[in-house]
């Protein structure tokens, strides 16, 4: 049988297995929100995130002498704890919650109460000594704790999803390289265009997602801007004065990361605009990857009725009925993701507009997709590359093919022979069959020799 220890609150009392170290406040939270089924443990750098602001508070808590050297240190190392990966666990908070964050923040005041009664080598549950709300949580409030924590968290998932476009830019531009001499049709409008290189397609691919990582490094400052110090509204209120600037400052030191103490702390608390910059820029990044894999599936189609200039790695059989197909799932798979990316920053301007007076309560949501539409993408771009962009070929006579048979190759004819006679040759390229460069010779706008160096496709490329 499992032991039992007896907490209590202001709504009354319960029983809490003597083996967690969340207490009452985390229990209540656990029946109330059965929302997503996905708890804050499956975020660990939230949970450490949290963990870290609770270190820095202690810190100064120590520092102003709002707290004793032994429970600052026993505070301390509980955090220092969860922050190497212990304890995660301890997190079975639904991250879809009611509450601004409250729940959150409890459970995290709870456990980590509950950590350092233990290495004092008190019991836990033994509040006396070391209390979840009046040590743990001291100069504090869920409205500050709960919005840097989401800020933390965020900068370091970021920081995953630049390593993985990096990557996948690279990527791009070694096919670049490899495609440089590959001529092939462009195409606007899904409609024949002017030649190009496949290599200069893939390269422009690598540009765009280069502009993407300098737009997510700019929307990830805004995110250093704290409100910690600032407790319920921004005030201040219970806290030492100059608290919010001198623990900006410890936290900064503990992560390594330039954090700035807002000008403002009760606008800070209340404005979530930042969420709504940085979404936009996870949403932007989504809507161009899609565009190219829009792109991958097309040059990719037939293999005998479509585009074909390009080959995808096949990863598995396409078609429970039809023998031999492969079908490109992986950019299938990644424009989902960016559907969903999309989807996510509808939810998180909503609930930054639905912010009411001096606070926010739908930061949660927030968080939450906050932090999928990240490791969504991070996971995403990651399959990209390595099972698909890593192993595209080229489809060379294909290509080639495709450039003689064109009609958009008259384009370069315009300056010489003039508009309306490049549009008769067109016209009766496509209802003769005959190709652009025959009907140029029969009616003698241009001699051979000079239309073999006018339709040089590596010179109009």
């Amino acid at each position: 049988m499992k032991k039992f220890r007896e907490e209590h609150d202001m709504i009354g009392t319960k029983k809490i297995f003597d083996d967690c170290y969340y207490g009452i406040q985390t229990e209540r939270a656990m029946e109330n929100f059965q929302i997503s089924k996905i708890s804050l443990s499956k975020y660990p750098e939230f949970v450490k995130a949290i963990c870290q602001v609770k270190k820095a508070v202690a810190q100064a808590n120590f520092k102003f002498e709002e707290i004793n050297k032994e429970k600052s240190d026993a505070i301390i190392k509980a955090c220092d704890l969860i922050i190497s990966g212990k304890y995660i666990d301890q997190f079975p908070v639904d991250i879809i919650q009611g509450g601004a964050g409250t729940s959150t923040n409890m459970c995290a005041n709870e456990v980590i109460a509950n950590i350092a009664l233990e290495l004092c080598g008190h019991k836990k549950g033994d509040y006396e000594f070391i209390h979840p709300n009046n040590h743990v949580n001291l100069s504090q409030s869920t409205n500050d704790v709960y919005p840097t924590a989401i800020r933390i968290a965020t900068v370091t998932y970021c920081e995953e999803l630049e390593k993985e476009l990096n990557l996948l830019k690279l990527s791009f531009e070694k096919k670049g390289t490899e495609f440089n001499d590959v001529i092939k049709m462009g195409r606007t409008q899904l409609q024949d265009a002017v030649p190009m290189t496949l290599g200069q397609e893939f390269n422009a691919w690598a540009v765009t997602i280069g502009e993407d990582i300098q737009r997510l490094q700019d929307a990830k400052k805004l995110l250093l801007e704290i409100n910690l110090g600032g407790t319920a509204i921004g005030t201040g209120l219970n806290a030492p004065k100059n608290f919010s600037k001198v623990v900006t400052e410890i936290l900064s030191k503990n992560t390594g990361r330039d954090f700035e103490c807002a000008e403002n702390l009760i606008e800070a608390t209340q404005d979530c605009g930042s969420y709504i910059q940085f979404s936009g820029t996870l949403k932007r990044i989504a809507a161009k990857i899609s565009k190219i894999c829009n792109d991958l599936r097309l040059l990719s189609s037939g293999p005998r009725t479509g585009i074909n200039e390009i080959n995808l790695p096949a990863r598995q059989p396409g078609s429970s009925i039809m023998p031999g197909k492969v079908n490109p799932v992986i950019p299938e798979v990644v424009n989902q993701v960016a559907f969903a990316v999309i989807g996510n920053d509808v939810t998180i301007t909503l609930a930054a507009e639905a912010g009411q007076l001096e606070l926010n309560a739908m930061e949660p949501i927030i968080s939450f997709k906050l932090f999928s539409s990240i490791l969504h993408m991070t996971r995403a771009f990651n399959t990209l590359r390595l099972n698909c962009i890593d192993g595209i070929t080229a489809n060379k006579q294909r290509c080639k093919e495709l450039v003689d048979n064109s009609i958009g190759i008259v384009t370069v004819m315009c300056p010489i022979i003039g508009y309306e006679k490049s549009c008769q040759i067109a016209k009766e390229a496509l209802e003769t069959g005959k190709s652009v460069f025959d009907l140029v010779l029969e009616k003698e706008y241009l001699s051979k020799e000079k239309l073999q160096k006018l339709l040089n496709t590596s010179s109009m490329c």
